[in-house]
């Protein structure tokens, strides 16, 4: 896997690069004091990992996250403990290493990165056969092919390696990608409103504060994407 370390200590970008060479699978193509240097080189670069370093000046490491469209693989590496359950709501982030850091340790973070590179691999095929067709939807289920009435759709939920699509009816859970089932999604009806979510802006029961009720699912509402959902609304 071709990776990249950030971190704005030069010592810990040299004991991160010391720990990939003892890695037969990874290949350090470069190493960045900041985020802001990291971002130009991704524009015009893929890789497939990356370590990265959570407070940084200016920056921070979940800032640089969310700058990045398609994110590859994130193993963060930190002095901190305290965000790790902050750092699992990212699907991107497979790791999460607090210095000073193990081969051992690092190893096992680089198992868990190789067997999610894997199932992606294995899931590219699954993923093709979705398609929309009017007011239909076909998913992969099963080797089978499931037809969902789009407009039955109340929420559509990101959890890993799979999305839960829930209907008036029935929930499915497909190996796919929020992402993609966004893009088969009709645009008047449905919104992303946080990375983990896809609601049906139709069936809003109610909104308060930073979350909408839906049938019986309360859902949150990002900061970046309240804006655009108040905008859907009819409001008096």
């Amino acid at each position: 896997m071709n990776c990249i370390v950030i971190d704005d200590e030069a010592t810990a970008r040299i004991i991160i690069s010391q720990l990939c060479s003892n890695v037969p699978s990874l290949n350090v193509l470069e190493d960045f004091p900041n985020a802001m240097q990291a971002i130009k080189y991704l524009n015009q670069n893929k890789v497939d990992l990356i370590f990265l370093d959570i407070h940084m000046p200016d920056f921070t490491g979940f800032d640089f996250i969310e700058t990045l469209k398609n994110p590859p693989k994130i193993i963060l590496t930190t002095s901190d403990p305290n965000f790790a359950i902050q750092a699992f709501e990212y699907d991107c982030i497979v790791d999460y290493l607090v210095k000073p850091i193990t081969q051992a340790r690092f190893d096992k973070a680089i198992v868990k990165a190789e067997a999610k590179q894997n199932t992606v691999k294995k899931t590219v095929n699954a993923e093709k056969v979705e398609a929309t067709s009017g007011n239909d939807l076909y998913v992969n289920i099963d080797r089978r092919l499931i037809k969902i009435d789009i407009p039955s759709i109340y929420l559509v939920e990101a959890n890993g390696d799979y999305i839960q699509v829930k209907t008036e009816d029935k929930n499915y859970t497909v190996h796919s990608t929020l992402k993609k089932i966004v893009e088969k999604l009709p645009d008047d009806l449905f919104l992303k409103v946080h990375r983990s979510y896809v609601i049906n802006v139709k069936k809003i029961i109610d909104i308060e504060d930073n979350s909408v009720l839906i049938k019986k699912d309360v859902i949150p509402v990002s900061r970046s994407n309240r804006p655009e959902l108040m905008k859907r609304l009819n409001l008096l």
